[in-house]
């Protein structure tokens, strides 16, 4: 990925985790799934779920899709608790320069190195940035 696609990704991640109703950290993480392997990336979408729910310790999250509700883009997806329906994350999946970039926020209250290192060893992720 060129150096200013990145940097234009990064900061446009970082502009919306600014202040809101509660504090954001996100990361984008980068995949080796090219445009064509859209089964791959929601497989590994689900199995990001599974690993920011536990980071989370708001136990296990059911993914909503953004095809399933008006309020959503088609490449918005949330995880959602299956107990109370309460907020874990929020992803857009993103085609970018052949691969798929997907990126996640998050409330503020993980470990987000650990967070980091757990998703960076997931089949299918090249690389993972952290955004403050």
């Amino acid at each position: 990925m060129s150096e200013t696609v990145d940097s234009d990704l990064y900061a446009r991640t970082k502009a919306l985790l600014e202040p809101g109703d509660i504090e954001l950290l996100g990361c984008i993480v980068h995949t080796t799934l090219g445009g064509q392997e859209d089964l791959e990336m929601h497989e590994l979408t689900v199995a990001i779920n599974d690993v920011i729910a536990d980071h989370a310790g708001k136990g296990e999250a059911y993914i909503e899709a953004g095809n399933d509700d008006t309020s959503f883009s088609s490449n918005q997806f949330q995880g959602l608790t299956l107990d109370g329906e309460e907020f874990v994350w929020e992803c857009q999946q993103l085609l970018r320069d052949g691969t798929f970039d997907l990126v996640f926020y998050y409330e503020a209250d993980v470990d987000q190195t650990a967070l980091a290192e757990d998703l960076a060893a997931l089949d299918g992720v090249d690389r993972v940035t952290q955004v403050p």
